[in-house]
């Protein structure tokens, strides 16, 4: 056992003295803030737990004048393990010393009796102890009792227990001391108690002026209130809160820092508050970090809206709202778009293009700080003659001129970006004076200006910075490209279109016997280009053919090969050839669109069978019908080239749908076509069409022929000679799914109205010199009978020389027929199949001039092979009261 000389450790005066120690330990632990205690009333007062009793759990007992224990405390028996029955009465040795250590022990206790102070370590027993033994600090203060008998009292305090607590006060030490964070401690009225120096030097201010100082006097006034009020509801509540920002300045400094500060209460060991500490930390290059990152983050997201929202369209003025739509007001307050109005109209290189002074047209505007157009930036634009300025907002549509040396013409003429700071207020009452700042950006598609972006930010708003200025480029970059490519789809649309009008045909078509309706749709306003066609086409003897085909694909390459197919059935249409022998010979046109040089089939077919290749996607494939009515006989003779079947209805009857052969489509080829010959009574109607009028996505095609059939069926005027065309076209398409948009659109009706019999001569005539003289009495008979004396003579003349070649040069029996209706045609028929051909006679042959005196009276002539023999014919036109026809004489005069 350890001792220490009596009163080492107590300071002088306070020896056997048991208030003063025991009240400045209180006072000090009673009161974290260091206040002094207030009135003596409340010294009396009891003590709310937690001072410095509550950490040491000092024990008490008294020894007797027979040297045993004659008192035993509670705190006592917690800390040796004996209580009050265990203990009282025995000798404290043999109670808790251990046994080797007893003899020492009782020397120690007969000396304290003797009346001297003692202080020492004394050991006990101790279960919870290492090795089962436990060190207890004692303080022996001699007394007496009543009788003066000597008696002592003992204070104990466990050793361990004041090393974990001047372990503990080290380690506060350590971490308030030396850490990187900036700690404060605040006490219960709100006053700072202490910091360490990471505050200090975060704050900016030595360590000892922070001693009594308020949130006042640390921040500016607002920043003060919301630290304040913080501390008062942390230190109510007893709620931590982390992360509060809090802005303010350093001493001697201008910069606004940023701190993020977290507050927690702190509680003494019963659980009483005594004060709030916390944490600050610098975040300013946190926080700039942070705005710099979301302002990456807001741009990403800005250039992904745009990659969606621009371009959805392929046209012009769309596109440019579509960037504004994105722009303002995420990214700006103002913007407007202007395009020249050159490249807007179809002109690929508009005057001025090079030096920003070509005219531009506003194509789109928009503002999040007004309703109408305003003057900002470097708008002014010249006036009409091109020199001065005028301050007046440009209007959406209107066309305009920027001066040569203002911004917005060098930003056009360089495709540089250009910076239009604020004005100050009072030079404008336009909006222009309250903006921050405008950028001037030109639209650059594929090296080429289109036209020039401006956005502006009022005052108020952050000035663009140098991460804007690359997001306005690359907005306008994009928006750029989608009007750019708009304006090259728009201009290959027009011509595309141009040319697909120019190949179809041109009003409503009039025939011989038929009345003639029809309808083009495309499949919608972006793809108005198709392959679809129909065609109506006079042939020799006032018949006419009526062809409706669909080359398979879009755009301008359908449109290209539908030209040709069309071209090319004309071509053969007027050489008279059968149905079937046009399409036989379409088919081989078709075969060869798509070959290199046009070569034919045949040479691709060969290509193939020495191992060579064919591109596919060169193939030109098309469906046709092909049909020729003649007004005389009625007949419709039909040839079909993998078409829908013509719908037909016969005046009194329902719509039907012809049994005409399908055949292989056009480009196919190594099949022959059919032909069919349907006798059409007068008033029936003939309606031929293409696959975009029956078919789409939403209804198969049997569903959609037979919805043709119903509304050509139901309509009233279907079967009724007097009715419509027009009315009954219109009731078929609204009648049926016009609006997929999937595909063009061709619809072609006839109704059949025959040539009515007293407009139709017909003779036969014996192989015999005399003929020609009847031809020629029976031909002024015919005209006269029609009220046409006026080309009695030239028509006598012109079948003279008709009949005369067919008695020299044809066979067989001779048939003249003379056909009245838009025209008057005369037709020669004989049995020879050698076609007449007409030539240039030398001044000194007596013949050969016969069909030259044709051509040159005739509006038209030709010939025709027949199925026994040729026809031969002219068409003269009818006189319309004004003017004469060909003077016969001159025309003879003219061969010579």
């Amino acid at each position: 056992m350890s001792e220490k000389p009596a009163g080492a450790d107590i300071p002088e005066g306070t020896v056997g003295s048991q208030v003063s120690p025991v009240s400045r330990m209180s006072s000090t632990s009673g009161s974290v803030s260091g206040s002094v205690p207030g009135p003596m009333s409340d010294v009396w007062q009891s003590s709310s737990p937690g001072s410095i009793f509550d950490y040491m759990r000092v024990a008490s007992f008294s020894l007797g004048t027979d040297g045993r224990i004659a008192q035993w405390s509670e705190r006592a028996a917690e800390l040796l393990g004996l209580t009050a029955a265990q203990a009282v009465g025995k000798d404290p040795v043999e109670a808790f010393v251990p046994a080797e250590l007893r003899e020492t022990g009782r020397r120690k206790v007969a000396d304290i009796l003797d009346g001297r102070e003692w202080t020492g370590l004394v050991p006990f027993r101790s279960p919870q102890a290492p090795g089962g033994v436990g060190i207890a600090e004692v303080y022996v203060m001699p007394s007496q009792g009543e009788d003066g008998e000597r008696t002592a009292l003992c204070l104990a305090v466990d050793v361990g227990a004041l090393r974990g607590l001047e372990t503990d006060l080290a380690a506060s030490q350590a971490v308030f001391g030396q850490s990187p964070l900036g700690f404060f401690l605040f006490g219960t009225d709100l006053r700072m108690l202490r910091v360490n120096d990471r505050f200090a030097k975060v704050f900016g201010r030595p360590v000892e002026e922070y001693r009594g100082a308020t949130a006042h006097d640390l921040l500016p006034r607002s920043e003060a209130d919301r630290l304040a009020a913080a501390l008062r509801q942390v230190l109510d509540s007893g709620r931590s809160l982390t992360d509060m920002p809090v802005m303010g300045t350093v001493p001697g400094g201008h910069d606004r820092r940023r701190w993020s500060v977290s507050l927690y209460r702190l509680h003494s060991g019963s659980g009483r508050p005594i004060g709030v500490a916390g944490l600050a930390t610098d975040v300013t290059g946190r926080r700039h970090a942070e705005q710099e990152a979301a302002g990456v983050r807001r741009n990403l997201a800005l250039l992904n809206e745009a990659g969606a929202r621009i371009g959805t369209s392929l046209d012009l003025e769309t596109t440019a709202r579509e960037l504004l739509d994105v722009a303002v007001p995420q990214f700006c307050d103002l913007a407007s778009v202007d395009l020249y109005q050159g490249l807007l109209s179809g002109d690929e290189t508009p005057p001025g293009l090079a030096d920003g002074s070509a005219e531009l047209r506003r194509v789109a505007f928009a503002s999040a700080v007004s309703d109408g157009p305003v003057a900002f930036g470097d708008v002014y634009r010249t006036d009409d003659s091109g020199q001065g300025e005028l301050p007046k907002p440009i209007e959406v549509g209107e066309v305009h001129r920027y001066p040569f040396h203002s911004l917005c013409a060098h930003a056009l003429r360089t495709g540089q970006v250009r910076v239009v700071t604020g004005r100050d207020g009072g030079e404008s009452p336009e909006l222009g004076a309250i903006l921050q700042s405008t950028l001037l950006v030109p639209m650059v598609a594929r090296d080429t200006v289109v036209g020039l972006a401006q956005f502006s930010r009022t005052k108020g708003s952050e000035p663009f910075g140098e991460r804007d200025r690359a997001l306005a480029v690359e907005l306008a970059a994009r928006a750029a490209v989608s009007i750019d490519n708009a304006r090259l789809y728009r201009r290959e649309h027009e011509r595309a279109l141009i040319l697909q009008r120019s190949l179809l045909p041109p009003g409503d078509p009039e025939a011989a016997g038929l009345d003639i309706a029809c309808r083009y749709l495309p499949g919608n306003a972006a793809t108005e280009v198709g392959g679809d066609w129909f065609d109506v086409i006079e042939l020799p003897g006032h018949r006419t053919a009526l062809v409706v085909g669909d080359v398979m694909g879009r755009g301008l390459r359908a449109a290209v090969a539908m030209g040709e197919l069309r071209t090319a059935v004309r071509t053969l249409a007027l050489l008279d050839l059968e149905p079937a022998e046009v399409l036989s010979a379409l088919d081989e046109i078709a075969r060869g669109l798509g070959a290199p040089g046009g070569s034919n089939a045949g040479a691709r077919a060969a290509g193939r069978s020495f191992g060579g290749s064919s591109d596919l996607s060169e193939v030109y494939l098309a469906t046709c019908v092909y049909a020729v009515y003649d007004p005389v006989t009625r007949r419709c003779t039909f040839a079909n080239a993998g078409h829908l079947p013509p719908a037909l209805v016969e005046p009194g009857e329902g719509a039907l749908l012809m049994e005409v052969p399908p055949g292989m489509p056009l480009g196919v080829g190594g099949e022959p076509f059919e032909e069919i010959e349907v006798d059409l009574p007068d008033g029936a109607l003939l309606a031929l069409y293409t696959d975009g009028l029956v078919e789409s996505r939403d209804h198969a095609l049997d569903e959609g022929l037979q919805d043709l059939r119903t509304a050509l069926s139901t309509h009233e005027g279907a079967d009724s000679p007097g009715s419509s065309l027009e009315d009954i076209c219109d009731h078929v398409l609204s009648s049926l799914d016009t609006h997929h948009g999937e595909d063009d659109i061709a619809l072609l009706m006839a109704r059949v109205q025959g040539l009515p019999a007293d407009s139709v001569g017909d003779w036969k005539l014996p192989t015999d010199p005399q003929s020609v003289g009847r031809a020629r009495e029976l031909a002024r008979e015919q005209l006269e009978s029609w009220g046409l004396e006026g080309l009695a003579d030239t028509t006598e003349l012109l079948v003279s020389e008709l009949v005369t070649n067919a008695l020299r040069y044809g066979e067989g029996e001779i048939r003249l027929r003379l056909l009245l209706d838009r025209t008057l045609v005369c037709e020669v028929w004989d049995g020879n199949l050698v076609q007449p051909r007409r030539r240039r006679a030398r001044d000194t042959d007596e013949g050969g001039r016969g069909l030259q005196l044709v051509g040159l009276l005739s509006a038209g002539w030709g010939s025709r092979r027949t199925p026994h023999g040729k026809t031969v014919w002219f068409e003269l036109a009818l006189p319309d009261g004004e003017s004469s026809g060909p003077d016969s004489v001159e025309a003879l005069l003219s061969l010579w």
